[in-house]
């Protein structure tokens, strides 16, 4: 490849920095591919194309040879694991640091979470119970951030789209904040061109406005004793180390150290006392990223968790004024759920919400705007009651609520870009779960002669093998 030609200026900054073998790999080297498991479906390394070596800081995280069609692989669209850059993937061994002397259930916010990969490396690190919170404030980019999470399928989860001033309203709310703020984008350069093209010293002092205004807005929100997670993708110190130093002197925060084995080619920070971690491609495999772990002063108190009924009504009739719960809808929910989950109604849906979380989710529907909670796991609709995607791959799924149909690669493949599938004669009318390699992949409605195919028309496949 011809080399890249990255600004004068920036590569001064660099050599400031003693960082000039830093821009020869920018200019020159080439961007890997990698992927996290998803450890809650049980998904192994062989079920993915192109494996070839584990990325050490990531016990689920794998590099691959090559970049495949990631399109046309119904695991992905099943949740079976995330596209991820290989440093970002450091935040799930952040989180597992942080939370291995508690055990406890923990409340997190993701507060910049679009796409998702650092939302759900944090949900397989948490302690078991712990319920996150992921916000966007970008419409679009909430859109993504809720697919992504639905197809990653934990119930403790919540979406949010809307700005980070909301936050400050929800006083001492969340054990841990992880801000991976919007910035200059210089660790990016390797991968987006567009990175390098609108890079300016102004980009940069405006990067380092924003992230104080989100930190501002995001630390009253934050326990006392609670943990904030910040990262940027990018190399300057002004958004980095003087971010850190920042927070440190005006909010009294405290710096937190992360074990990380030598071998790993992780870097420390740069002319600062605090604990930085700075991952730079000419020192190991993976793109720019700036991480360090600060420490809210005073003393850390768990939740203390509702136990509402497990039926709970709407707070309003909404637009269906419907608020009972069919009982039809608690027979689709696997026996080891029943008890975890509050059932809810609101206008035609149906949703289950973990209930030790319940006061929360009332909190964050008055602060903010709320566009994924739990698992939706119904729509009225006129006489029916019409089982959604995000049942269909979530762990509440009772496996014998629905008759199902095993589909081959092709068939799966069809099914995702909206097509008819047809079923083998014998199979009942109604509502099927089919699956694809033995796992579920959505719900068509059986009539006979055709299906329905209910997968969600945004999701579709809409290009071509």
């Amino acid at each position: 490849m011809d080399r890249r030609i990255l600004p004068e200026i920036f590569l001064e900054k660099l050599k400031e920095m003693n960082l000039t073998q830093l821009g020869d790999a920018l200019a020159e080297g080439e961007p890997c591919v990698s992927v996290r498991l998803n450890v809650s479906k049980n998904v192994s390394a062989a079920e993915v194309p192109e494996i070839c070596a584990e990325v050490p800081w990531c016990r689920n995280g794998f590099y691959l040879d090559r970049r495949p069609r990631f399109t046309f692989d119904p695991l992905l669209h099943q949740g079976g694991y995330y596209v991820q850059e290989a440093s970002s993937m450091f935040h799930s061994h952040v989180v597992s640091q942080l939370c291995k002397d508690s055990g406890l259930p923990l409340r997190v916010l993701d507060s910049c979470a679009a796409p998702g990969g650092k939302t759900t490396a944090a949900i397989d690190s948490l302690p078991e119970g712990s319920l996150t919170v992921a916000n966007e404030y970008v419409p679009s980019r909430a859109a993504v951030l809720r697919e992504n999470l639905i197809k990653w399928s934990s119930p403790f989860t919540v979406v949010t789209r809307g700005d980070t001033a909301a936050f400050r309203r929800l006083k001492n709310s969340f054990d841990m904040i992880i801000a991976d703020v919007p910035c200059s984008g210089e660790g990016m350069m390797r991968k987006d061109p567009e990175a390098i093209a609108q890079w300016s010293e102004g980009l940069v002092s405006e990067c380092a406005e924003r992230q104080w205004m989100i930190i501002s807005n995001l630390w009253p929100s934050l326990k006392p004793g609670g943990f904030l997670i910040y990262s940027t993708c990018t190399f300057n110190r002004l958004e980095n180390e003087e971010m850190v130093s920042r927070i440190i002197e005006e909010l009294g925060a405290e710096s937190v150290a992360v074990d990380v084995d030598p071998e790993w080619g992780i870097a420390p920070g740069i002319s600062t006392p605090h604990h930085c971690y700075r991952f730079m491609p000419d020192r190991l495999k993976g793109e720019g990223l700036f991480v360090a772990v600060v420490r809210k002063e005073g003393e850390w108190k768990p939740f203390s968790p509702d136990t509402p009924a497990r039926h709970q009504k709407a707070k309003g009739k909404g637009k269906s004024g419907r608020t009972q719960i069919p009982k039809e809808a608690s027979g689709w929910i696997d026996s080891l759920w029943a008890e975890k989950v509050t059932l809810y109604a609101e206008n035609d849906r149906i949703s289950a919400f973990p209930a030790a979380h319940m006061d929360l989710l009332g909190k964050l529907k008055g602060e903010i705007d709320v566009i994924h909670e739990g698992i939706p796991l119904a729509t009225v609709k006129g006489r029916d009651l019409i089982p959604s995607q995000p049942l269909a791959l979530s762990p509440l799924l009772s496996q014998s609520a629905f008759p199902t149909a095993d589909i081959s690669r092709d068939e799966a493949l069809a099914y995702l870009s909206g097509d008819a599938v047809t079923l083998p004669d014998d199979t009942p009318c109604g509502f099927v779960l089919l699956r694809y390699s033995g796992r579920p992949l959505g719900f068509v409605k059986n009539l006979g002669r055709r299906s329905n195919n209910l997968y969600p028309a945004p999701w579709r496949i809409k290009s071509k093998l």
